[in-house]
């Protein structure tokens, strides 16, 4: 169910309407749009009483949603999120979703605090908005490289001092998600991770920015109910992120579906970035398909880079260089106001 508020309805009002809402035994999920107010309601097994709330001073009508994913739905908030990252520790206040199309890049994995500075202050001086880069890292293979753990996030901390970037690194379980929620200013729930539910709720809890990215063959409701599982607890700043699925596709890493982002854009209000290293897997074709993925509307898009590809300890075959990644920029500022967006 969705309470829509008055447009004057003043914060006294919404507040009486949670109340009643929690009385019921329910989870109210007050959401501000740039008119009114609106309240989810979760929790409930059966019909909610309707009349107890229409009632209420400031309420305009109690509709039903008829998406399963309720608070990621447009019905819910019509309006287009704009989730805020950083503005702490030294960094910048970054805005995702709305005119503005930001750019996250790093390399996949911390390795060495010299490695990731250089990358740091590449990207910076190319115009990135956020740096990415791995302290804890998912891998195929058990033998692969880990990542650095806490001394890599320590690693970040540095980087995001130096350059002024807000930093996204992922969590790749509950422990990891402490940490990283104490020195990140985004966390990243990877694609295998999309569906640990117990690992969704607690990033809920975090208290930070979630990056949620699709799952190797989620559908797109799927992914909308792993964001579900996120705001639930009250967390609203998720930020979807396209990655690529898998396919029949042998010419590719991964098969990038651009087609999920207006898909987003009409069923969510959530903003959707897209990942074209993951995505394909070559470096050759990152750039082309982040130019793609601007003009198809997405809200971000993160690369990796990397100054020595060929020695990279995670990923390098998908890493462009500083000088690949500088061109790059250069492209998207010139496609940017064809499509009504600024990078």
């Amino acid at each position: 169910m969705l309470v829509v508020m008055e447009a004057g309805a003043t914060r006294e009002a919404v507040e009486s309407v949670c109340s009643e809402i929690r009385r019921m035994g329910l989870t109210a999920h007050a959401m501000p749009g740039a008119t009114r107010t609106a309240i989810g309601i979760t929790g409930n097994t059966g019909p909610v009483p309707r009349a107890r709330l229409e009632s209420l001073p400031g309420v305009l009508e109690v509709i039903q949603v008829t998406q399963p994913w309720k608070l990621a739905s447009r019905e819910v908030h019509p309006d287009p999120t704009v989730v805020w990252v950083g503005g702490e520790r030294g960094a910048a206040r970054v805005p995702i979703g709305g005119a503005r199309v930001v750019v996250m890049a790093g390399p996949c994995a911390v390795e060495t605090a010299e490695q990731t500075l250089t990358i740091a202050r590449a990207v910076r001086e190319a115009g990135a908005a956020l740096l990415r880069g791995g302290a804890f890292k998912p891998r195929t293979s058990p033998y692969s490289f880990q990542g650095l753990g806490a001394e890599g996030l320590a690693i970040l901390s540095r980087a995001r001092s130096e350059t002024g970037l807000p930093i996204v690194t992922e969590a790749v379980d509950t422990e990891s998600l402490k940490l990283v929620a104490e020195q990140a200013d985004m966390v990243q729930l990877g694609a295998r991770n999309m569906q640990n539910f117990q690992l969704l709720r607690a990033a809920g809890r975090c208290g930070k920015p979630i990056l949620l990215k699709r799952g190797l063959a989620a559908t797109l409701e799927e992914l909308f109910m792993a964001a579900e599982y996120v705001m639930s607890e009250g967390n609203y700043q998720v930020v979807l992120c396209e990655r690529g699925v898998r396919t029949f596709a042998d010419h590719t890493r991964n098969t990038l579906d651009l087609s999920v982002v207006p898909a987003v854009k009409r069923l969510s209000h959530l903003p959707i970035i897209v990942d074209p290293s993951h995505g394909t897997g070559r470096r050759n074709k990152v750039a082309p398909l982040s130019r793609a993925a601007l003009a198809v509307g997405a809200d971000g898009i993160m690369v990796e880079v990397h100054h020595a590809p060929e020695t990279a300890l995670s990923d390098g075959p998908q890493a462009i260089v500083p000088g690949e990644f500088a061109a790059l920029m250069a492209q998207l500022r010139r496609i940017a106001p064809v499509v009504d967006r600024e990078l």
